[in-house]
């Protein structure tokens, strides 16, 4: 656990539980950080610490990842349950306060949807690399759903990830999958991302979420909900990011956004709050 931080468990009213990791900071400001695909809460560490001089700082574990529950027998993780989960825990923890909201790739898209329908409660929004993945608007729904039933049932046959020997393996693969990523900082995740199992140590992360869900990212969809959003948004994206769109693209979206800006961080990849955490965390702070 980092100095000043502390987890707490919250059962919703969905029968999940959730983990949020709750950094003790002045009662001034609130800043809620949503996490990415395969991530979790305190994959934050290094920015929410930054942070935390200048408010609290809270970050959930979404559903199926690190330590909340996952979904039960026949659930499935379909996108919006997230947002509904990140509005019930917004409630709780953040009673009448108007909250910062920074959502980074997956987390990005989450917050953005939250951001359309509880505009409101949001005194500031960054999307860190949170715009969306390509639009599918014109994949075959049938042929996406065929895809989805008969990846679901193969990971409810499989469900496991195959055991990793040590600690030392698990740090290989974050660093393999992000060249970026220092040995510190890799290390740090391991610990915090994975659990002890029969054979060595596995990810926390629900392998179900591996499966390709039924409903592809629309962004005509998406953009109902950014239109919506009335408070200041900074949209961040990495220098050097391997995952990101074309450039026309990525300008059309922040299009829909009414008051934003946006800003490249130097020398950082598509986990930006990772490879330069203390410019991530000055450019949050500047929505103060």
């Amino acid at each position: 656990m980092t100095s000043g931080s502390r987890d707490r468990r919250i059962a919703l009213d969905s029968g999940l539980t959730y983990n949020v990791v709750d950094w003790d900071g002045p009662a001034d400001h609130l800043f809620v950080l949503v996490h990415g695909f395969a991530d979790l809460g305190r994959g934050w560490e290094a920015v929410a610490e930054r942070l935390a001089t200048r408010g609290r700082v809270i970050a959930p574990d979404l559903r199926g990842h690190g330590d909340s529950d996952r979904i039960g027998a026949g659930g499935y993780y379909h996108f919006l349950d997230y947002v509904a989960d990140l509005d019930e825990v917004v409630a709780r923890l953040a009673g009448d306060q108007r909250i910062i909201l920074v959502g980074h790739s997956m987390g990005g898209s989450v917050s953005g949807y939250y951001g359309g329908v509880r505009p409101e409660r949001l005194a500031g929004l960054a999307l860190l690399e949170g715009l969306g993945p390509p639009d599918l608007a014109q994949v075959d729904p049938v042929a996406r759903t065929a895809s989805w039933i008969d990846a679901w049932r193969a990971a409810r046959r499989k469900p496991a990830f195959r055991a990793m020997a040590s600690l030392e393996v698990a740090i290989a693969r974050l660093r393999k999958n992000d060249d970026l990523l220092d040995e510190p900082t890799a290390r740090r995740m391991a610990v915090v991302g994975t659990v002890a199992t029969v054979g060595g140590l596995t990810w926390k992360h629900d392998p179900l979420h591996l499966t390709q869900g039924p409903y592809g990212f629309r962004v005509d969809v998406a953009a109902r909900f950014w239109q919506r959003i009335t408070c200041p948004t900074l949209i961040v994206d990495g220098e050097l990011s391997r995952l990101n769109l074309p450039t026309a693209e990525r300008a059309a979206r922040r299009a829909h956004f009414q008051a934003h800006r946006y800003v490249i961080v130097p020398g950082a990849g598509h986990a930006l709050h990772r490879h330069q955490p203390a410019a991530v965390a000055d450019l949050l702070l500047s929505l103060l």
